[in-house]
């Protein structure tokens, strides 16, 4: 039964070491994206759907 409580605290410290890993991560800006905000407008693909009647644009 003691092992039980061993694994748990073992568990619970190690979870807690990865928690305030990631939390220095954040604030030290590792998981910011400063180039993607900046080619967004590049990559802007909005599909538009095509009506049966109308007539595709000619692009020659």
């Amino acid at each position: 039964m003691s092992v039980i409580y061993v694994l748990i605290t073992v568990s619970l410290v190690i979870a807690v070491i990865f928690f305030m890993a990631f939390i220095s991560a954040v604030r030290s800006g590792q998981y910011d994206d400063p180039v993607t905000p900046s080619i967004r407008m590049l990559f802007d693909n909005k599909s538009k759907k095509i009506n049966e009647n109308s007539k595709p644009l000619d692009k020659s």
